[in-house]
């Protein structure tokens, strides 16, 4: 379930919103109504991340060794399709 917060509630509720984050994962802040931020846990954020250096190195390593060249379409499209799975796997 999706824990949608007002901004305000990061300064006024901030131990309420941290137990939540750790407990039941990233709450979304929201702005005068409209989404502004997530808040996740450094364990989230790292799950989310950590694999980005290592990815770039065997890319560069890749382009070094190799002609294969990719597309922006077909870059960002893998990128995109990897955040949603993560983030879909931190809701869980």
């Amino acid at each position: 379930m999706i824990r949608i917060r007002p901004v305000s509630d990061l300064r006024n509720k901030f131990t309420e919103i941290e137990q939540e984050v750790h407990e039941n994962g990233p709450v979304y802040l929201t702005k005068n109504g409209y989404g502004n931020m997530v808040v996740l846990s450094i364990e989230d954020y790292a799950n989310l991340t950590d694999d980005t250096e290592q990815k770039l190195l065997e890319a560069d390593k890749e382009a070094i060794t190799t002609a294969k060249r990719y597309t922006h379409d077909e870059i960002f499209n893998k990128a995109r399709r990897r955040i949603k799975a993560n983030a879909k796997k931190i809701q869980d």
